[in-house]
């Protein structure tokens, strides 16, 4: 188990565990959350825990992180998830994700989880450089990116969905160890 803690006054960073499968299921689910993420929704709290298991906690395993869950402790809650996943379709890069259930929208959770975030994985895990990607439509997430740093590098499909019927072309975002640096 990786041993990663983030904390802030409001919100709890630390790894998804074998017990979070019910909260992973009521986010990734939920159509409006799901929206924008070009996932399909998750059937079953059975698929949820096949997800955790068999992506999350193999990701923590076989490349030492990925996304973390986000508790939201005024509720204790689960909430969603942040955090950096390494992206072996990308040859190595990592991007920065976030995706939380609607109740905890537009009160600034998104963009002070990415801040922990992008400093763990430029101080902590060393990386170079972090990708960031959003839906043309989804200006939200667009807007977290660009108030943590991040600056539009292109518009593209992404690797290996070129092809996909009814796949969409995303903005990417990226942010250097060096842009980051001058953001702190």
């Amino acid at each position: 188990m990786l041993a990663i803690v983030l904390e802030s006054e409001r919100l709890l960073i630390r790894p998804f565990q074998l017990g979070d499968e019910l909260a992973m299921y009521e986010l990734n689910s939920n159509p409006i959350v799901q929206k924008y993420t070009g996932d399909t929704l998750v059937k079953s709290v059975e698929q949820a825990r096949d997800i955790l298991q068999n992506n999350v906690l193999k990701d923590y395993k076989k490349y030492g992180y990925g996304r973390l869950a986000v508790i939201y402790k005024p509720d204790n809650k689960l909430i969603g998830f942040t955090g950096i996943k390494y992206l072996p379709e990308m040859g190595g890069e990592s991007d920065l994700g976030y995706r939380f259930l609607p109740d905890y929208w537009s009160q600034g959770i998104a963009t002070e989880t990415s801040k922990m975030s992008l400093k763990f994985a430029f101080d902590k895990l060393k990386l170079k450089q972090i990708f960031g990607f959003t839906e043309l439509e989804n200006s939200a997430s667009k807007n977290v990116l660009q108030k943590v740093g991040f600056k539009l590098d292109k518009i593209d499909y992404y690797p290996g969905e070129e092809n996909i019927p009814g796949k969409k072309t995303l903005q990417w975002y990226v942010l250097t160890k060096n842009e980051y640096a001058k953001t702190i």
